[in-house]
């Protein structure tokens, strides 16, 4: 097994903030999380061993041309043992599971690391210093899961490591907010709404079909406009400030809208609803009949 083993100098040995000397010259400004690298990290948390008070891991992701843009689309566990006075990695599982997911996913790479824990841990610098180099020319996100539930809530922190003092040592850095959103494509959002439905009740999920999601859509579409409606008729009655934003955010939504005959719009919706019924009914119809050829062949 190839260990990677990390340890603080004599000197610096009571720091808990620490940075890194890595080579990489850009430093990413936005960062986007999908859902279900929180649902990994969460994961292998629950599923630590009994000693360990954090877990670690490898991000994975994609970024912009210029690298300022950051979105970590997974990540996979990195086992690790820390003591008083040393950390150590498990270098072999982080490069065979990096290079098992780069047959799945060629584009992506390590766009840093992930712990968890309310507070930095001693080791968070020299760790940096490890992913920097390893996602190099670009600078390393660390991305803190708060699993102690400080306050009540799930706290996550994105930070970026930069090099402090004058001398170029992995653990003179200061760790800096990084700004983070999360990023919720259409079939990670389906799966989301139906795992929070299923919170209500027996707390069983269940999909719905596809012309009761577009029921559900045309319903939440309907709501939205009729807020906006409400706003803009407060606006103009003089019950509510207008906002110079939304005005202007309004006007450009109109903008792109093509004008449309309410008679010629029935008729395309109609028209596109036909096609829709009619793929359903061919896939239907499709497997029912590989369901009688299978049982035909089963038979013979």
């Amino acid at each position: 097994m190839s260990l990677l083993n990390l340890s603080l100098p004599p000197l610096a040995s009571n720091l808990v903030k620490s940075r890194t000397t890595t080579t990489a010259t850009t430093t990413a400004q936005q960062c986007y999380i999908h859902p279900v690298v929180l649902f990994s990290i969460l994961d292998h948390y629950l599923r630590r061993n009994d000693n360990q008070e954090r877990v670690i891991g490898t991000l994975l992701g994609v970024r912009s041309d210029d690298g300022r843009v950051v979105e970590i689309r997974s990540c996979f566990a990195v086992p690790h043992f820390e003591t008083s006075d040393q950390v150590e990695v498990d270098m072999e599982h982080h490069r065979s599971m990096f290079s098992l997911h780069k047959k799945a996913s060629a584009r992506e790479q390590i766009v840093g690391w992930y712990a968890t824990g309310s507070q930095l841990s001693k080791y968070a610098a020299l760790i940096q210093d490890f992913y920097s180099r390893e996602a190099a020319p670009f600078g390393a996100v660390h991305l803190v899961m708060d699993t102690e539930l400080t306050g009540g809530q799930l706290g996550i922190k994105c930070l970026q490591g930069a090099a402090i003092g004058a001398g170029a040592h992995p653990e003179n850095c200061l760790f800096l907010p990084l700004a983070h959103e999360l990023q919720y494509p259409d079939a990670e959002l389906t799966a989301l709404q139906a795992a929070a439905d299923s919170t209500e009740g027996e707390g069983i999920a269940t999909l719905i079909s596809d012309m009761e999601q577009l029921e559900k859509t045309i319903e939440e579409l309907r709501c939205m406009l009729a807020r906006v409606s409400a706003y803009v008729d407060n606006v103009c009655e003089g019950k509510t400030e207008p906002n110079t934003v939304i005005g202007k955010y309004l006007m450009d939504m109109l903008a792109v809208v093509p004008k449309v005959d309410t008679k010629q719009f029935a008729t395309l919706f109609q028209s596109h609803l036909q096609d829709i019924l009619m793929v359903a009914y061919l896939t239907n119809l499709t497997r029912a009949q590989l369901n009688i050829a299978d049982r035909l062949q089963r038979i013979a």
